[in-house]
């Protein structure tokens, strides 16, 4: 895909979504780090139904320690893999309040530090609370930016290294939750909505389905 091309494939999603943000719903920078956390191999909405009740006990550091592990796992039961969520969640709460007076990092190599925080988890917290050009690449990102085109890649940091490269600069702020958006309902994994696609014209996905007869 040329500079162009891709230029104006982030036009037309800011066009669409003027201003993108995350769907897991948080009031402040630890209750962001601990849905993303939480959403590792789950939805958004199963985070956020958990959340709905969590948060409201244990909204920082000190009160998610108080609240301890068993009550804890008690709310995020329906989330994939919670026993070592909880364990993890509890332990950076520690660790938060043993080196960042309660407060979340803003530095990638402080935010990796702490318990079930990987590079994907950073780049997310990075963007979303600090405001920093950094893209998290998801399942979604994987797939839209190899179907598209846009940043072809083998793995998901190869992907994430091409994004930094060929997203213009003016929508790298944006590009990690327009990106994601756009694959979670629109080029979904299977039978992707392309003729409903705004940027289908500059798609380089060579099985999109634009024929009426082909599906939606």
């Amino acid at each position: 895909m040329k500079p162009k091309q891709r230029t104006k494939l982030f036009e037309r999603l800011r066009d669409a979504i003027p201003a993108p943000s995350s769907e897991l719903k948080y009031n402040s920078h630890y209750e962001l780090l601990v849905a993303v956390v939480l959403s590792a191999q789950a939805t958004d909405i199963s985070v956020n139904r958990a959340t709905k009740t969590l948060f409201p006990q244990a909204n920082t550091p000190e009160a998610m320690i108080a609240l301890g592990v068993k009550r804890l796992k008690g709310h995020i039961k329906a989330i994939g893999l919670y026993n070592s969520k909880a364990k993890h969640i509890i332990k950076l709460s520690q660790l938060l309040i043993e080196r960042h007076q309660s407060k979340v990092p803003a530095s990638r190599k402080e935010l990796e530090a702490l318990p079930g925080v990987g590079r994907k988890t950073a780049n997310v917290i990075l963007n979303t609370a600090f405001g920093k050009p950094t893209i998290a690449v998801d399942t979604h990102l994987f797939r839209v930016s190899n179907r598209t085109g846009l940043a072809p890649g083998k793995d998901v940091r190869e992907v994430e290294d091409q994004l930094m490269k060929r997203v213009p600069d003016e929508f790298k702020m944006g590009a990690h939750h327009w990106l994601i958006l756009h694959g979670r309902y629109t080029c979904t994994a299977r039978k992707p909505r392309c003729r409903s696609c705004t940027i289908q014209e500059l798609c380089q996905f060579q099985e999109k389905q634009i024929n009426p007869n082909q599906g939606e």
